[in-house]
């Protein structure tokens, strides 16, 4: 059954290219960091926990040299193409959506719970291609543009990883039910503005803290989300989920932790505020957060 074998194995195959490419430019740094992601994705299953964590210590560590470097920019190319360019990235929503609802009508082919992600990593591939023949670039080409954007993000590639493996630890660990032991002692009984607030806000907070809302959400969720909203005051569980998803992205609009939304595109655009982009964000992510917080307290009042 296709499932994230196909995912981890595009993205192991994409990373390993990568990192070859950094050997051949004689960068050890970055051929290290990106083979050691190619093997957490072609064979993470199959290290172990003990080896799977010195691996995050290993990439931690050369991230933290400072010996990592970028390639040398390519000379800018004259555009012949004008918004023809934008056709293969339509490609990539486009089959995620429909294979998405195609896959899903196929149990036996492609796992139901990965079906999404299967179609995004297939529409990826077509999209490539798509560009290479709208472009009449050689397959090289495509990585090794590739890698110089890889090189550019850097460090903040595994970030999300990092970060949502960290949620899914402060939920073993029991994090949320400590959380919602204390927020218990604050809310009245029976109050939904209470548990709300409690929870949109919360879910904010952590992101803001932890950087990925994908992280904050087991431990919210734990805490304020399941217990209180869902079966305490009949919350209904898919929009307790979406709506509090919703509110921790609005966190993540207002942290630099999420580097990878917030710090790397002042790095690309060349901004002389490291912040600019989170200052820029601020104004639509309070109002928006409000809004979930009305939102939420109207499905559940």
């Amino acid at each position: 059954m296709i499932g994230l074998n196909l995912v981890y194995g595009v993205a192991g195959l994409v990373f390993t290219i990568f990192a070859v490419l950094a050997v051949r430019d004689r960068r050890w740094a970055n051929a290290a960091f990106l083979g050691l992601i190619a093997l957490s994705f072609l064979a993470g299953d199959r290290l172990g926990d003990v080896a799977n964590g010195v691996l995050v210590l290993a990439l931690v560590a050369i991230a933290a040299s400072g010996r990592m470097r970028r390639a040398e920019a390519a000379p800018p190319s004259e555009d012949r193409h004008g918004a023809r360019v934008f056709a293969p990235a339509l490609i990539i929503p486009a089959a995620a959506l429909l294979g998405t609802l195609l896959f899903k009508q196929m149990p036996g082919l492609v796992d139901p719970k990965q079906a999404t992600l299967v179609a995004l990593t297939l529409g990826t591939i077509i999209a490539l291609i798509a560009c290479g023949i709208l472009l009449q670039a050689r397959g090289t080409e495509i990585f090794v543009a590739g890698g110089r954007l890889i090189d550019d993000i850097g460090w903040v590639a595994v970030m999300p990883q990092m970060l949502a493996s960290l949620g899914a630890v402060f939920a073993i660990a029991g994090v949320g039910q400590v959380v919602g032991q204390v927020i218990g002692t604050l809310i009245p009984a029976g109050s939904v503005i209470g548990g709300v607030l409690a929870y949109a806000l919360g879910m904010a907070l952590f992101t803001i803290v932890m950087g990925n809302a994908f992280a904050a959400f087991p431990v919210m969720a734990g805490a304020v989300g399941v217990p209180l909203l869902i079966h305490q005051l009949g919350g209904d569980p898919a929009m307790v989920a979406a709506v509090g998803m919703l509110a921790g992205f609005c966190g993540t609009l207002m942290t630099p932790m999420a580097a990878n939304f917030n710090l790397l595109p002042a790095v690309l655009l060349d901004l002389k505020d490291r912040y600019g982009v989170i200052r820029a964000q601020v104004p639509t992510a309070l109002p928006l957060l409000a809004f979930n917080i009305l939102l939420l307290y109207g499905m559940i009042a």
